[in-house]
């Protein structure tokens, strides 16, 4: 398929406010050192590579609430990258945030969502992730906001996250699958199935493979005329991605990640996109980096024949 009337906009956002282990703020060096841009235009795009978003520097902040630990800064970054994902939308180019914690998805999902209202669309949220991210500051054992942006996406967050779109909540629940889940305090499991969210866990997986039960997420999305797909590299097993600050074994293997981002290339309808908590420093020679480069081939379009 000839993608040359496309563009892709990567946007680097280093940030690791939201993480408790330093070093997901290197995801996007990585990510680029991986050879991003050259592996998507051999696909077939035009990629635009618009730098990084200003993350400060956590050894200068405060953490504040220690149940929503360093927010404020959080919601900067996040307000800023709503406004560039929304300017790459505006633009007519996809934008791809290269993370970075998984916190600065409230800012890059709301505006997907946001956009797409605006349009008269109905976009939905695939969230490809070991966690369910729906914690709250009372629900969390640690206080760290990269495992709540789910709950804040969904209105049930810190207010000034669940505020950053145009809407509270930037989406309904009946648009959003939680798919590879595997690693869930009892308490989030409560919080998950209460939401009203589609939830795939590795049992599903595992029970049924991952081309059904793909299909089966897709089809629970069918209405939606777009998807955003928030990729935490978590999804992945540490086996084949050891580059991660929160290893939960037990994940997708090198095939059945591919199928999954091939199926949801074959949609049409892929958006916008995350790529998030890559960490660099628990990597080996950049491995985890590669394959998620390898991944975002695949989930533009890249096939075999």
């Amino acid at each position: 398929m000839d993608h040359s009337n496309e563009t892709l906009r990567l946007i680097g956002v280093p940030l690791d406010l939201g993480a408790g282990r330093r070093g997901v703020d290197m995801g996007p060096s990585a990510l680029r050192i991986a050879g991003v841009s050259d592996a998507l235009a051999a696909v077939g795009y035009h990629v635009e590579d618009a730098g990084n978003i200003d993350v400060p520097q956590r050894e200068t902040l405060p953490v504040g609430d220690p149940g929503l630990r360093f927010l404020e800064p959080i919601v900067a970054v996040c307000r800023t990258l709503y406004s560039d994902t929304l300017a790459a939308l505006d633009d007519g180019v996809l934008p791809i945030t290269l993370g970075g914690d998984h916190s600065l998805a409230v800012g890059s999902v709301a505006a997907a969502a946001d956009y797409a209202r605006s349009h008269g669309e109905r976009m939905g949220l695939i969230w490809l992730d070991a966690h369910g991210d729906m914690n709250s500051a009372e629900s969390s054992p640690s206080g760290n906001i990269h495992g709540m942006p789910l709950a804040c996406l969904l209105g049930t967050g810190a207010d000034p996250l669940c505020n950053i779109g145009e809407r509270s909540p930037s989406l309904d629940a009946g648009d959003i699958v939680l798919f590879g889940v595997r690693a869930v305090d009892a308490e989030e499991a409560r919080l998950i199935r209460a939401s009203g969210i589609k939830t795939m866990t590795m049992r599903d997986l595992d029970s049924r493979g991952m081309q059904q039960v793909m299909e089966e997420a897709l089809a629970w999305l069918s209405e939606c005329t777009r998807l955003h797909v928030s990729f935490d590299v978590d999804f992945l097993d540490p086996g084949i991605a050891p580059g991660v600050g929160t290893r939960v074994r037990g994940g997708p293997n090198y095939r059945e990640a591919h199928l999954a981002m091939e199926l949801l290339a074959d949609t049409g309808k892929v958006a916008s996109v995350d790529v998030v908590e890559l960490n660099p420093c628990l990597d080996r020679e950049n491995a985890t980096a590669r394959l998620s480069v390898e991944l975002l081939q695949s989930l533009f379009g890249k096939r075999i024949l």
